[in-house]
């Protein structure tokens, strides 16, 4: 999985968390269908905001299947989402997914700058973009103009110098990730809902793009990669105004949006979408600016996660130097597994046991709230997923004049809240 929207159901009220899961199942079932097996891999978290924002316009398109046993479902049957939002979801992906090979075979990264390793690459991602383009034909969104985006992204990249505005480098992103947005309201029997949709999906592209720099800039510097960031020279703090501004943008382009049930949109293209822009820049040393507080969610939210930014980021420094901390449960204890435990030096593993321990840790809500908890194959201390400050109360669970606030920092979580 992969994507910067990453709810967990315990930061969910139960009947969101069930909808959210019947839209990711959707969504791999579909790629499944419609891709084969492998295929799979592909499933992210912003790939199926598309199948969301279809049925949340139109109960028609809310529809669901059965599905089989999932270990991930804890080897349960479920009712996953069915229809044109869930394969648009899983073109996009796709799309996504056959891009991001085709980066890593051009800047040689790791294992794909072995000759063997980037023809087999090469060939997957050929053959994923090959299968979006058909796809996204199919549903009536043209696959060769979303293809054609991709190609102009890797144009902006290498044409991108000191001193070029790192918009620039982010609209092809922008554009495309617009064009989906829109065409859910196309799908949806909506058309209305074109424009506001293109613009909130212009400004999410934006926010993942930067927000994916900011992730890798560390590591990018260490290893003499390509980062937009600093081939443009854009310092964090210029990329932080920008996507507070997108998701400030991101909710204004929601409200001018009509919705038969909007509760899990703005869920997720709302509240983790601010979750998530804090997380990154707090990780990266820059938590949320006093300019940023307050603003069209409230002042006390902001306040709340600055408070829990600074906190997290104490952590990881704990965790690089001296003792590491205990693992605190995250929001609801609901982890309170410690296997495997934290070791100090960290113990690796190799790759088949690495994905064991993986979905080990998957299934027992370690990766959601055991914080900090081990890398599956480094061993090394990582953050929870899950917010825990954000997790203290039912975000989804709405009505007029309500109030859920947070224990630990005694503000509003609720986004329909003023």
């Amino acid at each position: 999985m992969f994507g910067i929207l990453r709810p967990c159901r315990h930061s969910l009220s139960e009947d969101l968390a069930r909808e959210w899961m019947s839209h990711m199942c959707g969504l791999c079932l579909s790629l499944r269908d419609d891709h084969g097996q492998a295929s799979r891999v592909a499933t992210n978290y912003d790939g199926l905001v598309l199948s969301v924002l279809t049925a949340a316009q139109s109960e028609e398109q809310s529809g669901t299947r059965k599905a089989g046993r999932c270990p991930l479902r804890g080897m349960r049957g479920a009712d996953v989402a069915d229809g044109s939002g869930a394969r648009l979801a899983s073109t996009v992906s796709l799309m996504l997914a056959s891009a991001k090979i085709s980066d890593h075979i051009a800047d040689g990264d790791g294992l794909y700058a072995r000759p063997g390793v980037r023809a087999v690459a090469g060939r997957v991602a050929a053959r994923w973009r090959r299968g979006a383009q058909e796809s996204g034909d199919g549903l009536g969104l043209d696959g060769a103009a979303l293809a054609a985006v991709v190609d102009r992204q890797r144009e902006a990249e290498l044409s991108a110098r000191e001193g070029t505005d790192v918009l620039t480098v982010t609209r092809p992103t922008e554009e495309a990730t617009g064009e989906a947005f829109a065409h859910t309201a196309v799908l949806a029997g909506v058309p209305a809902n074109a424009d506001p949709l293109r613009e909130a999906g212009r400004l999410f592209g934006r926010a993942a793009h930067l927000l994916d720099a900011v992730e890798d800039l560390e590591e990018d510097l260490a290893n003499g990669a390509w980062n937009p960031l600093t081939a443009t020279g854009t310092p964090v703090s210029r990329a932080r105004e920008l996507c507070d501004d997108a998701v400030l943008g991101v909710g204004l382009a929601l409200r001018e949006t009509e919705f038969a049930d909007d509760r899990l949109t703005r869920v997720l293209l709302v509240v983790e979408l601010r979750k998530a822009v804090e997380r990154v820049f707090a990780h990266a040393g820059h938590p949320t600016p006093s300019a940023h507080r307050g603003g069209a969610d409230g002042e006390g939210h902001r306040h709340g996660a600055h408070h829990h930014g600074e906190q997290r980021e104490n952590d990881h420094e704990d965790a690089d130097g001296g003792e590491s901390p205990p693992a605190r449960g995250g929001c609801c204890s609901a982890c309170g597994c410690a296997i495997p435990a934290l070791e100090e030096p960290p113990r690796s593993r190799g790759l088949l046991a690495g994905c064991a321990t993986a979905l080990f840790m998957c299934c027992t809500c370690q990766l959601c709230c055991r914080d900090p908890h081990p890398g599956p194959w480094s061993g090394k201390p990582r953050h929870a997923v899950c917010d825990p400050c954000m997790c203290a109360c039912d975000v989804g669970e709405c009505c007029t004049g309500c109030r859920h606030t947070c224990d630990c920092c005694d503000s509003c979580c609720c986004p329909c809240c003023p």
